[in-house]
């Protein structure tokens, strides 16, 4: 169960991908890369498809119909990879905003930590983020702080998309029941893990804002993190863990 699995969601990111895969690709220990890749108009999947061949069993790619959110992208990526039997299955963007060479640190806080699940987490130790907006920089802080407050849970960086999920977390969790698509889905996901007694890591990260492509966040993504909260709690009163 030592096989590694990167999950890279993509919809617009030709400027970004063929360097990310790349530089994954370089990375000690081996990791394997799957791109879910949301019909992207750009010609994204075109260029993942030319270099399919000189990574061949490494790389491999889900297209779907279209733009159906990141929660789907990744669920869809974690029934494929425990399928495969990968033992260790990663999150992580396109547009290296997360660093790859900081999935060797998550890999490492499960594997040889002994936690369940790892998160790169942007605000354990203060605020590591370049090149956002102070507006933003603070909606993301206090949007982490809100979902303590309502859950109850202690994780500093509630909405980061930079994580390692052991196989034991994604075969525990209900996937059919992660009903958020948008930044939610990241904090339902850590909710859920909470919920049932995983052991959680956060990994100081320095996250970096893109420097190429569009940056997909938008009000209404924010807007269903805010209310799913509520809903996440109310919910969780009426299930078991």
């Amino acid at each position: 169960m030592e096989k590694r699995l990167v999950i890279i969601p993509t919809y617009n990111e030709k400027d970004n991908i063929e360097a990310i895969i790349r530089k994954v690709f370089t990375l000690e220990p081996a990791f394997d890369i799957l791109i879910v890749e949301d019909n992207s108009p750009d010609g994204t999947a075109l260029i993942i498809r030319n270099i399919m061949n000189e990574f061949d069993g490494r790389l491999f790619m889900e297209e779907r119909k279209g733009k159906l959110g990141l929660g789907t992208a990744y669920i869809h990526g974690f029934k494929w990879a425990l399928e495969r039997d990968y033992g260790y299955i990663f999150e992580m963007d396109a547009d290296f905003s997360h660093n790859p060479e900081d999935l060797v640190r998550l890999f490492h806080a499960t594997s040889q930590e002994g936690f369940d699940v790892a998160i790169g987490s942007r605000y354990i130790t203060g605020v590591n983020v370049v090149n956002w907006p102070i507006g933003r920089v603070l909606m993301s802080y206090y949007a982490s702080a809100y979902v303590r407050l309502i859950t109850g849970i202690s994780i500093r960086d509630t909405t980061a998309g930079f994580m390692c999920y052991t196989a034991k977390v994604l075969k525990t969790i209900n996937l059919d029941k992660i009903k958020f698509t948008g930044y939610a889905f990241q904090i339902e996901m850590k909710f859920t893990t909470f919920k049932f007694g995983f052991k959680i890591k956060e990994v100081p990260i320095i996250f970096t804002d893109r420097t190429l492509g569009e940056s997909k966040m938008s009000k209404g993504i924010f807007k269903e993190a805010i209310f799913g909260v509520i809903r996440l709690k109310w919910q969780s009163f009426f299930r078991k863990y």
